[in-house]
């Protein structure tokens, strides 16, 4: 990832409802969510969410697919963790022992 991929990611990720859209959709899993769920749960109207989606689908950390009449999102991992490996990318001087307790925080355990 280069910086102003980056930036983009970052950029999406700093409103309230995109982020926590983004992290509803983190927590749904690979099964994501559709657009009006999201809405419902975040308790936004459909038309601000739809505007909010469309920031982070362009920032490349989530997707959509249609289904009928329904769009579901996901979490686009390889998105999130290329922005992940670009905020680590020079972590702890060389020593990535420093970094440990980092890791375990971010690692998956599902």
């Amino acid at each position: 990832m280069d910086k102003s991929t980056a930036l983009t990611s970052m950029f999406a990720l700093s409103q309230e409802t995109r982020l926590d859209a983004f992290r509803l959709l983190v927590k749904a899993g690979g099964d994501g969510l559709h657009a009006g769920e999201i809405a419902n749960r975040l308790d936004v109207r459909q038309n601000t969410l739809s505007t909010n989606l469309a920031v982070l689908e362009r920032s490349g950390l989530i997707a959509a697919s249609r289904e009928g009449r329904n769009i579901r999102y996901r979490v686009h991992m390889d998105g999130m963790r290329s922005l992940l490996a670009y905020l680590m990318e020079d972590c702890c001087g060389g020593n990535p022992s420093h970094c440990q307790a980092v890791l375990d925080e971010l690692a998956c355990d599902c």
